[in-house]
Order: C-alpha cells, then structure tokens, then sequence
C-alpha cells in the first residue's frame, strides 16, 4: 500500500526533474538517480515472502490418499509408539530414535506387502498408497514463489572453506540418511553459494527464497522441488 501511494509522487517527480533548465542539469541528474534507486529499494522490498508448510508441497489428490491410508496400513503395529521426547530441546540419542521410528514407519508402510512374502496383490488403495509415498507430483502454486519453510539439512556439496553450498531440506531429522526417504514432493534441494556452516544435523533452519518445481536427482535422493536461498536463519533465531 505504502508503495501504491508513493508512486505517483514519485512520477511526479521524475517529470518535474525532466523539466528543469540546463543550468541545473548536474542537480537534476542526482536527483534522478536517487528517485530511481528509491524506486527499486521499494519493489524490493514489496515482494512477498510466503510462509509454509511441509503439507502444502503435497498436491491435494496424494494429500487426500496419505490421509486416509488403507485399513492394511493402520493395521500395522509398528509406528504407532513413537518415543516421547522430554523437552522442548530433547537430546541427539531422542532426536535418533523418533528419527528412527519415522523412518521404520514409512518403510513399513512403502513394504507393506512383504508381510505376507509377496505373494499378496496389493489392492488397488494400497498401490496408490504406496505411490503417494513415493510422489514426485507438485503444487504448481511454489513454483517461481518466495517461500520460506523450517527443515533440516541433508549435506551435499561443500566450497574450498568446507561450508554447505548445496544441501537437500526434509521435513524431519535423518531424512535421506535412513532408508526409504520422503516422498520427493517432501523433499527440496537447496543452493546457497553464500556457506552454510552446521555444527550438527539435528539443528533445524529456516530457509527463504524462490522456489522452483524440478526434479532433481543424485545417490543421496531424488526431490522434485529445488530453492535458491537468498536467507537462512537458525530456527529459534526467526521472527515472524
């Protein structure tokens, strides 16, 4: 609104500068520059930013099948004790085993047919179950958005200095470090030429920047969203 209001002044401006003699032409030149750097300060700055979630990544038709799994899925036991953490900031052996838990109940749920040795034809809700899973459909609505979305950091390439250039962001600690990982559409490759230094995986960011729909794909995982970041901040340091 701020900038909306501005702009015609500034219009204004600019035509009264065009205006003036020859005589003042060194003045109206710096005048010029100052309202035209003014003018890019504000665009900058009118771009919106657009917080979000790990489940807005997931197109509707996948997120439906996810949430309402087929009775053979919730029929399996393991998953369902997930290890209580103790605190608001719990331990790395905590962090390990609900990481672990996650993990085991994903490939439980993508196996889920090794139960019976195979020889069961997983039914027609269990097969798009078990695509969900492994999605790599996106929401169109990120695609060349700004974005800004907490994970976790899965290293890929380092600079000289040995800081993170390139990394892929999951929703959840030892993501892509177990196996199955996430879906692809629950997975994000990050460039970040600037450095991230990591003192250790369990430490969750806040990452910002545009983001694209693409599949990208290397030994570590496959994801079918990527970001260039332009910010990265610790989790407990972002403001809203």
């Amino acid at each position: 609104m701020f900038f909306s209001v501005l702009k015609p002044i500034v219009k204004k401006a600019l035509t009264l500068v065009v205006k003036k003699n020859v005589t003042q032409a060194n003045k109206n030149r710096t005048c010029s520059i100052a309202v035209l750097f003014l003018c890019a300060s504000l665009s900058v700055n009118a771009k919106e930013v657009t917080t979000i979630e790990w489940v807005d990544l997931i197109p509707p038709a996948d997120l439906e099948i996810l949430t309402n799994p087929p009775k053979s899925i919730t029929d399996i036991p393991h998953g369902q004790n997930f290890p209580e953490l103790s605190s608001e900031f719990p331990s790395e052996n905590e962090l390990d085993q609900l990481s672990n838990s996650i993990s085991n109940a994903i490939g439980d749920a993508v196996n889920s047919n090794d139960r019976y040795g195979g020889s069961v034809v997983p039914s027609p809700e269990e097969q798009a179950y078990a695509a969900a899973l492994n999605s790599t459909n996106v929401n169109a609505e990120y695609d060349q958005k700004s974005i800004r979305l907490p994970g976790f950091v899965v290293p890929v390439e380092y600079n000289d200095d040995q800081v993170i250039t390139e990394f892929f962001l999951v929703p959840y600690f030892g993501a892509c470090i177990h196996v199955p990982p996430p879906p692809p559409n629950q997975i994000i490759y990050v460039k970040y030429p600037q450095g991230l230094e990591l003192t250790a995986l369990y430490d969750p960011f806040w990452i910002e920047g545009t983001m694209k729909t693409q599949l990208i794909q290397n030994d570590i995982a496959l994801s079918a969203y990527s970001i260039e970041a332009s910010e990265i901040k610790p989790y407990e340091e972002y403001q809203q």
